[in-house]
């Protein structure tokens, strides 16, 4: 397991060589609240028949990590993430832990769609899904935060998201474009300076 608490992030195991697309990176349950703990079941009803199947996983699926063993199982187009604190165990039924914590609503939701997804049904949508326009702001925001770490100006920047033809010469220093460029550099330093763990950890529905 590499450690990025320096950086302000978290235990996780990945090669620092490789970017994200090129791995599998295993989060811990207490980093990822969608991680779902799960431990062989003490008790099995007579229509207990669907089983967590870890025979066929490749290294990039399934990994021991210091505090157990992290799983990425991808079933009907989505990923779904387990953490066990043993091996896993062949023909074992599995039952799912969620603690009265603060991330109960995102683990019970995590649990149902895989639940879903074991019984070849829709999972649905996640509750924690980010709105398109967010995920948009975010991707803008890293890329101004790579042209600055690089040397580009804000103008520069602006120029490259929102196109050459929408600033003038003139009025670059009063333009509205410049505050929304810079306020997406800042944004993007804040993700990369440990800002990323609110979008990990999603706010509960009562807060």
């Amino acid at each position: 397991m590499l450690s990025s608490a320096n950086a302000g992030g978290w235990l996780f195991a990945a090669d620092p060589n490789q970017s994200f697309v090129e791995q599998t990176v295993f989060w811990a349950p207490e980093a990822l609240p969608t991680v779902i703990p799960v431990r062989p079941a003490s008790l099995v009803g007579p229509h207990s028949h669907v089983s967590l199947d870890f025979n066929d996983l490749n290294e990039g699926q399934l990994r021991q990590g210091h505090d157990g063993w992290h799983a990425v199982l991808h079933l009907q187009g989505v990923e779904h993430r387990i953490w066990l604190k043993e091996a896993p165990v062949v023909a074992v039924t599995y039952a799912v832990e969620l603690p009265f914590d603060r991330d109960f609503e995102f683990r019970v939701d995590a649990g149902r769609r895989l639940w879903r997804a074991l019984n070849g049904r829709p999972p649905g949508e996640p509750l924690h899904a980010l709105a398109p326009h967010r995920r948009r702001r975010f991707a803008l925001a890293l890329r101004a935060f790579d042209a600055r770490t690089d040397g580009a100006t804000y103008r520069e920047i602006a120029e490259v998201i929102y196109g050459p033809e929408r600033i003038s010469e003139r009025d670059w220093r009063t333009h509205d474009l410049r505050n929304r460029t810079i306020r997406l550099a800042q944004t993007g330093f804040a993700l990369v300076r440990g800002g990323y763990r609110a979008l990990l950890r999603p706010r509960s529905r009562k807060e």
